[in-house]
């Protein structure tokens, strides 16, 4: 069994949904806590060339970060890396509500189902949590007044869950059948059949689409200031994006960065008035109006911005060490696009004022149906109309 290797961080979503997949699959690793050792964070970039954690070995192949393993894994590859025999195929197992993701809506629907005693499976995913596991505060949910971060607040979800019988898997699902029933739901360790499926799949970041973003991805271009934002302490940085997630990016980046620039589209932010405010006070963040990425400067990592100004046309030079993109979600819809009704953007459409989608037994909520909320609150209030749908749904259909 060939030995891994994985440099990461305390604080790292990415890093903890790795080491699960690998414990998973019986694996053991050594950690190398690139903040407790700064010398060792040199040494990643220098085997690796990049500056994002987490970064893996297996043996002596470099895999990259949890993106590239849980891709080997959906591959049917990683267990063959891992010299891990092959296993007999598992029968799938018959569940009565299964349902596909976790996050406020996921979990909220298994807490409702759970205590109808629907004994609901979930498939949550390696990044189980959804966006609120890359959340450094909660400050608008109900019920915490001090505030509480986003990993705590869906550990308290999803405890809540298990307390009235909830079993959840926290791998990805690999393919979902929705045209015939009982549904099926396979990941690649379990496959399931549903007498209804509840899709709480939630939503993606977006990123800017450019060739030279792609290039240096992982070299100085992040989705996630709580994973990567200490790893350039004292380095200039920058955020795209003009909403609330956008804002919160820029104020905790103001813990490491001496300056960070928020770039946003428009002439008015998009974000609420108290994270406009807490970002306009902060002498750290100024702001570029009007104003897009148009390149991303750098060899093997970022050493600036090519801006380019929407009103003049003119292009400025950034100079920044990080790029942290916020700019929107895509919805993780791909597996029942060609199954299920969804709207241009690829949102699951539900009937107004309900979970119904357009394959009866199957309903949807959360980010996954919300392109225009999107709060931790509604997702979660979506995902007990689910389970309540879902319930009478049933009793309706005979199924005891």
């Amino acid at each position: 069994m060939p030995s891994i290797t994985i440099y990461s961080k305390e604080t790292c979503p990415y890093c903890d949904s790795a080491k699960r997949l690998l414990a998973s699959k019986g694996q053991t690793w050594t950690e190398i806590d690139v903040e407790a050792e700064p010398a060792r964070r040199d040494e990643m970039i220098e085997r690796s060339g990049r500056r994002t954690v987490p970064q893996i070995w297996v043996g002596e192949r470099h895999i990259g970060g949890f993106d590239e393993l849980a891709a080997l894994d959906r591959a049917g590859e990683l267990d063959e890396l891992l010299e891990l025999r092959a296993a007999a195929p598992t029968p799938a197992e018959p569940v009565r509500v299964l349902i596909v993701g976790s996050g406020p809506a996921g979990y909220t629907a298994a807490l409702y189902a759970a205590r109808a005693e629907l004994k609901p499976v979930v498939v949550a995913g390696l990044m189980a949590g959804g966006q609120l596991m890359l959340t450094t505060e909660v400050e608008n949910y109900p019920g915490f007044p001090e505030g509480i971060s986003g990993p705590e607040m869906m550990d308290r979800f999803k405890a809540q869950a298990e307390r009235f019988g909830t079993r959840i898997f926290q791998e990805d699902a690999t393919r979902i059948d929705l045209t015939r029933r009982p549904f099926r739901v396979e990941t690649s360790e379990h496959a399931f059949t549903a007498d209804a499926v509840i899709l709480a799949m939630g939503a993606s970041a977006k990123w800017l689409g450019i060739e030279s973003e792609q290039r240096l991805m992982n070299r100085g271009v992040s989705a996630c200031a709580t994973c990567d934002g200490a790893l350039y302490k004292g380095k200039a940085m920058a955020v795209v994006g003009g909403g609330d997630t956008a804002l919160e990016e820029a104020l905790f980046l103001t813990r490491f960065a001496p300056e960070v620039t928020v770039i946003h589209r428009r002439d008015k932010l998009r974000a609420s008035k108290i994270m406009q405010e807490r970002a306009t006070r902060n002498a750290k963040i100024r702001f570029l109006w009007d104003s897009e990425v148009d390149e991303v400067v750098g060899q093997e990592f970022v050493t600036g911005l090519r801006v380019r100004n929407l009103k003049t046309g003119a292009k400025t030079e950034l100079p920044v060490e990080a790029l942290f993109v916020a700019i929107g979600h895509k919805p993780n819809t791909d597996l029942v696009a060609e199954q299920i009704a969804l709207d241009g953007a690829g949102y699951i459409k539900v009937e107004s004022g309900s979970s119904r989608t357009s394959v009866e037994g199957i309903f949807a909520c959360g980010d996954a149906t919300d392109p225009t909320y999107r709060q931790a609150i509604t997702a979660a209030g979506t995902g007990c109309m689910a389970a309540i749908d879902a319930e009478r749904w049933l009793a309706a259909q005979g199924h005891d």
